[in-house]
C-alpha cells in the first residue's frame, strides 16, 4: 500500500499518486521554460527587424563582412585558382594603386593646408601650453579667493 495521496489529473480525471504529481510539476516547469524561450526568441526577432529597418547600411556592411570572412575561410579549389587567379591579381593591383593614390592625394591636401607632421606637433604643444596656463591661472585664482575669504572661526 502507498502512503502518497491519490489525486485526479485535470485532463483525464484519472487517479494519480504522488510520483505522477511530480512528473506533472516537471512537465509544467518544462512547458513554462519552453514558453519563455519562445517569447525571448520572438522579442529578439522583433528587435532584429527593427534594427534592420533603422540601420540598413550597417546591416549591409555587416553582411558584406560576413561574406568576406566566409570566403576567406573556405578553401580555394584548383579550378577557382585557375579561372580567378588573374582576376584576383588585377583586383589586388587596382586596390593597391587606389589606396596609394588616396594616400598621396590626402597628404598633398594636408600639405596645401599647411598641416605637416611638424605643424601638428607644434599645434599639440601650443594646446598643452594653453591648458597648463589655464590650470595655473585657475589654481592661482582659487588660492587668492581662499586668502581673501574671511575666517569663520
Amino acid at each position: 500500500m502507498t502512503d502518497q495521496p491519490t489525486q485526479r489529473t485535470p485532463l483525464t480525471g484519472a487517479n494519480t499518486t504522488g510520483s505522477n504529481t511530480v512528473l506533472g510539476s516537471a512537465s509544467q516547469v518544462a512547458t513554462s521554460a519552453i514558453d519563455s524561450v519562445i517569447d525571448t526568441a520572438q522579442a529578439a526577432a522583433r528587435r532584429t527587424a527593427q534594427g534592420i529597418e533603422g540601420n540598413p547600411l550597417a546591416v549591409l556592411a555587416g553582411s558584406i563582412a560576413a561574406g568576406v570572412l566566409a570566403g576567406a575561410l573556405l578553401p580555394r579549389t584548383e579550378r577557382e585558382t585557375e579561372l580567378l587567379g588573374p582576376v584576383g591579381k588585377r583586383l589586388t593591383e587596382g586596390a593597391t594603386a587606389a589606396a596609394r593614390a588616396a594616400r598621396d592625394a590626402g597628404t598633398a591636401e594636408l600639405i596645401a593646408a599647411g598641416i605637416s607632421r611638424d605643424a601638428a606637433r607644434a599645434q599639440v604643444g601650443k594646446l598643452i601650453d594653453g591648458v597648463m596656463t589655464a590650470v595655473k591661472t585657475a589654481g592661482d585664482a582659487a588660492a587668492t579667493a581662499t586668502k581673501a575669504a574671511p575666517d569663520k572661526d
